[in-house]
């Protein structure tokens, strides 16, 4: 669909945006707009093979990460329907998924300035205590606030030392291959996901509650204690910028409309992945069938990331964002809800989970295209804190929308729908607005090379700024 190619100067000029002075370091205009700052890592032959060792490590960090509170649907829906705390309030658990994932968030600014002190794998190793430390006291929890303390705040700390460190990492080995690798690594999410949906609900049916979560401590441990062994960054050689906060990233309304695309996309994904299994047995089908529906939507993500990743080297990073966040939208708005009703239906819909969960694939080579691959760690520190908001908010807000009678989902797939229908609109003018970057450039330095066989005399440039703008909404060009 997107044949189209840039060409000539702004071909080598397409990855980047503008240039902008950012905090204390001065970026140049060339190295900002293509994206990558080594031109030794632009080109496809200088991509280390070790590179791939790190994404084999960092597939089995997110597995055993993100995949573990991909399951936490199961828990929800054990904690709600089976008597295991005296009058569950639905509302303080499903804090209890939003915290585990917003505190994995809100502590990237200071894993960003903890980085270049310390180092990835001592900072790892430190998420790596701090995780488990929170599995196991979780496992003594007797209230619910036991487990908003453990399973919430200390669990998803833990998490965020590890991934606010690992997810920039990937990126720094890889230029022509960026997308599929990073697609690669997202997937273990998927894949963790599914594996640990299936087995907590046969662990807490046959060892309880409290041993289930003591072994995926321990496995938990395990894994990603020798995943960390073979974790190596590249921060020196691509000159990345480790920036904890940065108020003039604000400046740049490309910036925003990438904020604004991740904050709409974890609205509808929060909601979608913690839903799965309280919706399957809201809807009256049995607790097994609840953890399959979710298990299928994490297989799927597994699945399909690397997919979408093939898909956006291939296609365009942008455009591919841009198409999957579109039928994030429309299969929530016409499968979900349509076909939600039957077993069969909810299992269609669960298959387009890696379609829910592309911001997540997406993200970090959307984040050089937008900041290039030096301004990336700080950039994705302020997206993350971005995402706080609606990753601790998505599953309450769903609960409250939850109400009763034949469709008691009904509000909370709409909410969902047009969530990710704001997020592709994001995505999109951003998209519009990088076209407009780049013809900008190519038709400057146009001017530039007239200029001077004229002898100065400028060539001036007729094209409307608006019209620019808007032709670069429906353009097929790869981006």
């Amino acid at each position: 669909m997107f044949s189209r190619k840039l060409t000539g100067r702004a071909k080598a000029n397409a990855p980047g945006l503008e240039d902008a002075p950012v905090g204390d370091c001065q970026v140049d205009d060339s190295q900002t707009l293509r994206g990558d700052d080594d031109a030794s890592i632009r080109d496809k032959e200088y991509e280390p093979k070790y590179g791939w060792v790190i994404v084999v490590s960092v597939f089995f960090t997110n597995a055993h990460t993100w995949g573990l509170i991909g399951s936490y649907s199961v828990f929800l829906a054990h904690f709600l329907h089976s008597g295991q705390f005296s009058n569950p309030d639905p509302l303080t658990l499903a804090f209890v998924a939003g915290l585990s994932f917003s505190v994995a968030l809100l502590v990237a600014p200071v894993v960003t300035r903890l980085n270049p002190y310390i180092g990835p794998q001592p900072t790892v190793f430190i998420g790596i205590l701090v995780q488990t430390g929170g599995l196991i006291a979780a496992s003594f929890s007797t209230r619910i606030w036991h487990l908003v303390l453990s399973q919430g705040i200390v669990f998803g700390a833990g998490v965020g030392f590890i991934v606010n460190t690992t997810v920039s990492i990937v990126p720094q080995w890889f230029h022509a291959r960026r997308s599929f690798a990073v697609a690669v690594t997202t997937a273990g999410s998927g894949t963790g996901g599914l594996l640990y949906s299936l087995t907590t609900r046969t662990m807490i049916d046959n060892l309880g509650l409290a041993w289930t979560f003591r072994i995926l401590a321990i496995v938990s441990f395990t894994i990603n204690g020798i995943s960390n062994l073979f974790l190596k960054s590249r921060s020196t050689s691509v000159g990345a910028v480790h920036l904890g906060f940065d108020v003039s990233f604000f400046k740049r309304p490309e910036f925003c409309l990438f904020l604004a695309w991740g904050f709409f996309s974890q609205f509808g994904f929060g909601i979608t992945v913690f839903s799965m299994a309280d919706f399957a047995e809201t809807m009256g089908f049995t607790p097994r069938q609840g953890s399959i529906a979710s298990a299928i939507f994490n297989l799927s993500q597994a699945v399909g990331r690397p997919l979408i990743g093939l898909a956006s080297d291939r296609y365009g990073r942008l455009n591919v964002g841009s198409i999957c966040t579109l039928t994030a939208a429309l299969s929530t708005l016409l499968i979900w809800i349509l076909a939600g009703k039957s077993f069969a239906g909810t299992i269609i819909y669960t298959l387009f989970g890696a379609f829910a969960s592309n911001m997540w694939t997406t993200v970090a080579p959307i984040g050089v295209e937008v900041m290039g691959l030096k301004l990336l760690p700080p950039a994705l520190s302020i997206f993350w804190l971005a995402l706080v908001l609606p990753t601790t908010f998505a599953m309450p807000i769903a609960l409250s929308l939850k109400g009763k009678g034949e469709y008691p989902y009904l509000g909370v797939q709409l909410f969902t729908g047009f969530s990710y229908m704001a997020a592709f609109i994001s995505v999109w003018f951003l998209r519009a607005l990088k076209l407009y970057r780049v013809d900008s450039l190519q038709s400057s330095s146009e001017s530039r090379d007239r200029a001077s066989i004229r002898h100065g005399e400028g060539v001036k440039s007729s094209r409307n700024k608006l019209t620019e703008l808007c032709r670069g909404l429906i353009s097929r060009r790869k981006v």
